[in-house]
């Protein structure tokens, strides 16, 4: 049975328009045919190394336009690739590609002292994207094969990318995508961005270790489209880039719309050709998005989901951001499921199904919903509470929320996760770090209120008795150990933490003082 890749759509688009553009990058142009026959030369260059069916090739790179090559590459014989985030410390990065078993490492100079200090017994060969002191260029070490023409047939079922989600522990988790759940991704795709072809343009700034930016890169090649590859986000670039290449899609989470609003000049921009401004992967208030809308003059579709569930599964169209009128409520919400898609409200603890209206936590069942956590049984199994014996189930997404008129609004977090610029930062893990701290006898982590980010992480601490320790100090501790993002941006000193009769830390009531006032939204 032919199995629907990216590759398989690829070299349709590539036979169909071959010198056509597909990457624009800050180094170089890449037509269709070109990604197409770099990526049969790397599959040669895997297989040769012996990678073939369910192998793991991880990235750790900004260059999106590579990171795509290598995982079209992999998709040819049958492996999977696992960009990792390139703001996570040597220890992290050792973790994740340990635990994928990955066998060749793609990496950019900027983080090789990162990878030397990582051990990585798994790994057999390491290429770096750009110039690195001993180590093979990636394209050098690719061109030396011979393309490829006998692929891989895989299974729809089969994983075709693996991406890393951290648990409410801290320990990051591979999600296995499938190729059936990227193709639910790819028709998403066309039926609501509506990008058709060479007359639509995406720029994309997104980090590749989420589902966003290595998505969005390979959904643009399979729609034919073309897209305009930045390594970092630049809000000055994205204005001017807009213009100059006219764009006319974009992707963005909220903290980068904040960005571009506070950036001068942006109202004299040129918007002209853009017809739709994505958005979602954190909180963002209702002013920023009233001014965005004012400013850019374009349609807006907010979108919900998680990386388990291979990006949106609800999404909220432009015609349904209308402030100031009688949808002007629907600003508030996440939107409507997409096609093919479930909702369930539950009551967390006994999982019954919750009416109209009520407060619970948000379940999903669709095609979508991912193959399962790579090597972890057990946390697959705690995901679908209800088993699969539909092929699918019930993914219970950690969120709180309710649903009203169709449209599923999320009301909070039943998790402790805090969402900060579209980062997920997990409480756990920089409780354990601060509590490495002489001075820290208890410590909890919570998000509060941050006009740029959406959430900023904050440490709420209780020191040793007779000790001391400053604020700073705590946070210059919790940078040293851990990737930056996810380190306290203040820190509260207490006398003690709140907690129940049992023990248990009340983190809602650390919580509940900066949020009063505020309609808690996370996408």
């Amino acid at each position: 049975m032919h199995v629907e890749t990216f590759a398989t759509q690829l070299r349709e688009v590539a036979a169909r328009k071959p010198g056509a553009l597909a990457y624009r990058t800050p180094s170089r142009a890449w037509t269709f045919d070109e990604v197409d026959a770099a990526s049969d030369r790397v599959a040669s260059g895997l297989r040769s190394l012996g990678i073939g069916p369910g192998g793991r090739v991880a990235a750790l790179s900004k260059h999106t336009a590579e990171c795509a090559v290598l995982a079209l590459g992999a998709i040819k014989v049958g492996a999977v690739c696992m960009p990792v985030n390139w703001r996570l410390a040597a220890a992290e990065v050792e973790f994740i590609v340990n635990h994928g078993g990955a066998r060749f490492l793609m990496t950019d100079a900027a983080f090789l002292p990162t990878v030397r200090a990582a051990s990585l017994p798994s790994v057999q060969t390491v290429v770096a994207t750009d110039a690195a002191p001993g180590l093979s260029a990636f394209s050098a070490w690719s061109a030396a094969f011979a393309p490829l023409h006998e692929w891989h047939a895989p299974q729809s079922g089969d994983t075709g990318l693996q991406l890393y989600s951290s648990g409410t522990t801290g320990l990051p988790k591979g999600v296995e995508l499938s190729h059936a759940n990227l193709a639910c991704l790819r028709a998403g795709f066309r039926d609501l961005w509506r990008f058709e072809g060479e007359r639509s343009v995406m720029i994309n700034a997104l980090p590749a270790f989420h589902i966003a930016g290595i998505g969005l890169a390979l959904l643009t090649l399979a729609a034919g489209g073309v897209s305009v590859l930045q390594p970092d986000f630049d809000p000055q670039g994205i204005i001017a880039g807009i213009g100059r290449h006219r764009v006319t899609h974009v992707f963005l989470v909220p903290a980068m719309i904040l960005a571009l609003l506070r950036t001068p000049g942006v109202a004299q921009g040129d918007y002209t050709s853009l017809e739709l401004i994505a958005y979602g992967a954190s909180p963002i208030s209702e002013p920023v998005l009233v001014e965005a809308l004012r400013v850019f003059k374009c349609g807006f579709l907010q979108v919900y989901g998680l990386t388990e569930t291979t990006g949106a599964i609800t999404h909220l169209p432009p015609e349904d951001h209308a402030p100031g009128g009688p949808k002007a409520h629907l600003l508030r919400a996440a939107g409507r499921a997409n096609a093919g898609v479930e909702l369930r409200i539950v009551e967390p603890g006994t999982n019954r199904p919750l009416p109209e209206g009520e407060v619970g936590e948000v379940w999903i069942r669709s095609a979508q919903n991912m193959r399962g956590y790579w090597n972890d049984p057990g946390a697959t199994a705690a995901a679908f509470p209800e088993g699969r014996a539909d092929g699918t189930g019930w993914f219970r997404s950690g969120d709180a929320g309710y649903l009203r008129d169709g449209y599923v609004y999320i009301h909070d977090r039943i998790k402790d996760m805090i969402i900060s610029g579209g980062e997920n930062i997990y409480p756990a893990e920089v409780e354990n770090v601060l509590m490495r701290h002489a001075a820290v006898a208890d410590v909890a982590v919570i998000g509060v209120p941050d006009e740029t980010w959406g959430e900023a992480v904050k440490a709420c601490i209780v020191l040793r008795p007779g000790t001391a320790a400053a604020a700073q100090e705590i946070i210059d501790f919790a940078r040293e150990r851990i990737a930056r993002y996810k380190c306290p941006k203040s820190v509260d000193f207490l006398a003690a933490l709140p907690r129940n009769p049992s023990g248990k830390l009340l983190k809602y009531q650390l919580r509940k003082p900066y949020w009063i006032g505020r309609d808690r939204r996370v996408n």
